[in-house]
């Protein structure tokens, strides 16, 4: 089953439709949709007095894609965000940072991990600037291995707490 959802300019065909009095199926002929789509569209996102209003309908669109879409776990300005940057900084590969905040236990941050492809992400979809290029700098080195010293770890576990 193949589904797309109306664009904007099919909803306003859609309002302007029912303003001229057209039925559904007229409707649905104009913008090539199904009857039954646009009878769904009509009943879901009329207001209290009966009216359809193309523009309310496609901010209610919005509002429910927003509230669908998963959270992001790496988040910018995040304490755990902050926690793998000071991770990285000091030499710590994502890879290594996947694999101990999954051990790490500290209290309040029982489900802190995240994987190295989560890691590699965040920093790449950060805006071009001063903390990206130092983040993707630290491991970008060719294969470069980072050195896991154990003082990171401490310190990371006190950062946090």
């Amino acid at each position: 089953m193949n589904y797309t959802e109306l664009s904007i300019e099919e909803r306003a065909t859609l309002q302007i439709g029912l303003s001229h009095s057209l039925s559904l199926r007229a409707i649905a002929r104009l913008i090539k949709r199904s009857p039954s789509t646009i009878s769904r569209e009509i009943k879901r996102n009329s207001n209290s007095a009966g009216q359809y209003i193309a523009s309310q309908a496609q901010q209610s669109r919005c509002r429910s894609r927003l509230l669908c879409r998963p959270k992001k776990k790496l988040e910018f300005d995040s304490e755990l965000f902050e926690l793998v940057a000071y991770m990285l900084r000091h030499k710590c590969s994502p890879q290594q940072i996947a694999g101990k905040l999954r051990t790490m236990n500290i209290p309040g941050y029982e489900r802190t991990y995240v994987c190295r492809e989560t890691i590699y992400s965040a920093i790449y979809a950060l805006p071009v600037g001063e903390l990206r290029k130092e983040l993707s700098s630290v491991f970008d080195k060719k294969k470069q291995r980072a050195d896991p010293v154990q003082v990171v770890w401490i310190a990371a576990a006190k950062y946090l707490t």
